[in-house]
Order: C-alpha cells, then sequence, then structure tokens
C-alpha cells in the first residue's frame, strides 16, 4: 500500500493511535482500514494495516463467522512486537555514548575518505563536489594531497572556503555524518614531512604524493556540524566551534575496534546475542558487532525480519585493549548466569 492510497482514504480510515514503532531507520503506523465501504447487517469489518512491514496484520470484524481465537492471537503478536519496539527506544535513549564531539573527533581520525566541495570556478556561482582521500593531523585538521590538474585544486586557489562531508558509514544513511567547514591552506615547508607520515599512515598505497605536481593542504576548522539518527528515534544533530572541535580528544579505544569486532563476529557471535539480550531485555534474533569504543559498542541486530542498530554500554568504562575483554567476558558471564 503506498502512503498516496492511505492518504486518500482518510475519509474511510481511523489511526488506532498516533504511537509509532521505531525500528532502525523504519518505522511502524498501525491503521485501521474497511474491508469494505459497505455496512453489513452485523457492523463495518476492519483490516489492521502495518505501513512497516505493507502487509495486513489482523483482520477485525464484528461478523460471527469471524474466529475470536484467531484475533487474539494476532492481536497479541501485534501487542508483543510493540512492547519490543518501545524496549528498544527506551534501551537506546539511555544507553552511554560518546560525547558527540568526542566520537566526531574520533570517526574523522580513523576515517579516510569524503567528499569535498568547493567553488566551482568554471561554473560560476554552482558548488562542485569531488571525492577525496584525507587524513587527519594531531589536530584534527584533514589533510589532502591534492594535485595541480584537478579541478578542486583550482577552486581552492581561486577560493579556500570549502567543506567535506564524511559519512562513519556510507552504506547506512541513519548513522553519523559529518559536515567539516574550514579554510584551505598550505602546509610549510617544515611540516611537510610529518604530515606526509600522517597521510601515508592512513595512505600506505598513496605513491603519488610525492610526484611533482601534488602538494599537501590541510583544512583548517571554522564550524563542525554533524547529524545521526535520521529517521530514528535517536535522532540528534549539532555544530561546534573551531575551539570546542580542537580541545576534544579522540577515543583511545576505537582505535582497536577492528581487531575486536573480526574475532567476536568470527568466533563468539552467540555469545554477542546472548550479551545483546541480557544487557537490553531485547530478545534479538542475531547481532553482529559493528564498533566500540571506551563506553560500549554497537550492534547489527534482527527481530522477526527486521534489521536495526543497537548501542550497549559497557558497566563501565573501559581502560585499554586487555580491559575491553575483561569487560565482555564479565557482560557474557552475567547473561549466562
Amino acid at each position: 500500500m503506498r502512503a498516496s492510497a492511505v492518504a486518500s482514504s482518510a475519509t474511510r480510515c481511523s489511526i488506532v493511535s498516533p504511537s509509532t514503532l521505531i525500528s532502525g531507520r523504519r518505522q511502524t503506523h498501525l491503521i485501521l482500514l474497511p474491508l469494505s465501504s459497505q455496512l453489513s447487517r452485523s457492523g463495518p469489518s476492519f483490516l489492521l494495516y502495518s505501513l512497516r512491514r505493507r502487509r495486513p496484520l489482523l483482520s477485525i470484524a464484528s461478523s460471527s463467522t469471524q474466529s475470536t481465537a484467531q484475533n487474539t492471537s494476532a492481536a497479541d503478536a501485534i501487542a508483543a512486537e510493540f512492547n519490543v519496539f518501545q524496549l528498544i527506544q527506551a534501551h537506546q535513549e539511555k544507553a552511554a555514548r560518546l560525547p558527540p564531539v568526542e566520537e566526531i573527533r574520533t570517526v574523522l581520525g580513523h576515517s579516510s575518505r569524503g567528499m569535498l566541495s568547493t567553488f566551482s570556478q568554471k561554473y560560476e556561482g554552482y558548488p562542485s563536489g569531488s571525492m577525496v582521500d584525507f587524513a587527519c593531523d594531531v589536530c584534527g585538521s584533514p589533510i589532502l594531497a591534492i594535485s595541480n590538474l584537478a579541478v578542486h585544486t583550482k577552486d581552492l586557489l581561486a577560493n579556500p572556503k570549502c567543506s567535506l562531508l564524511v559519512a562513519k558509514d556510507p552504506e547506512d544513511r541513519t548513522d553519523l555524518v559529518v559536515t567539516f567547514h574550514g579554510d584551505v591552506v598550505s602546509v610549510s615547508e617544515k611540516d611537510r614531512e610529518a604530515i606526509r607520515t600522517a597521510y601515508l599512515a592512513r595512505h600506505p598505497s598513496a605513491f603519488w604524493v610525492d610526484f611533482g605536481d601534488f602538494q599537501f593542504v590541510r583544512i583548517e576548522p571554522q564550524v563542525v556540524r554533524y547529524v545521526s539518527g535520521v529517521a530514528t528515534a535517536t535522532l540528534g544533530s549539532g555544530e561546534f566551534s573551531k575551539e570546542d572541535y580542537r580541545a576534544a580528544k579522540m577515543d583511545p579505544i576505537y582505535q582497536f575496534s577492528k581487531p575486536i569486532v573480526l574475532h567476536m563476529n568470527k568466533d563468539h557471535v552467540e555469545d554477542t546475542k546472548l550479551i545483546v539480550q541480557h544487557s537490553t531485555s531485547i530478545p534479538v534474533d542475531f547481532a553482529y558487532m559493528l564498533d566500540l569504543d571506551s563506553l560500549g559498542f554497537n550492534v547489527k541486530a534482527g527481530y522477526q525480519g527486521d534489521n536495526f542498530k543497537l548501542r550497549v554500554p559497557f558497566p563501565r568504562r573501559a581502560m585499554d585493549r586487555k580491559d575491553v575483554k575483561t569487560l565482555i567476558v564479565e557482560m557474557l558471564q552475567a547473561a549466562k548466569s
């Protein structure tokens, strides 16, 4: 059923309630639709329809031919599903997370590619976009290795104002997206070697940075904006000044995220599911770890065909990589007890 169809039936359908079931990227609205525009002797019949699943969930009729047992069973299933997504919303609102500016500083520090937007010189008045590789210096400023032949280099020489958009998970629009606004400045000769080392640490195969037509530049921050949780119950957005951004520290545990996540998803996927079930009280069918930091980890989980992301907090802040293992073992033991 299309949304337009629902809208056109406004005079023939009634909303059960304004309540919304939150499921990651999607939302469920429950709507009562008449099965017939005519009233029978026994009264009108209705269909409880889920916009999220695009299928009927429950037929409600006053006709004596309807099975009360079937309707009761379906109603119980809907109530159970509603309860699960209430649990998700309530848990996620309280789950410990890094402060937004610290998460942004951490994500940018461990990212390697983004969308650079410049003021086009060829098409005056219009923006121009380029996918670029980058790294961050010790202050968190993005470093670019740009060629004199590139269109964005010519744009920047004429107007150094630009922005760099970075998505934490490019495949998931609901995840964190950062827009770094700033001015491009050339890297001085005395800083070049340190900048080159930082860039190659993130891009070890970038041999072209030593070509004669390439130069290193950095984007000096002016404003850093972010948005996360689009179309979910955890929508958040805001911005930070360059002083706030530079004062923020990278999370020290995030750097161990990849090897720990690979190990957990390869050898302990059932353990992760048990931990998630116990920690969140949500009866997930599966859970795969995505990343982690000092305060907890994020998982992709599933429940009855729906996929969503969950934040699972540690019992306390992790101090180092060894402590992460200790915390996960403690959480697993608690889940099994």
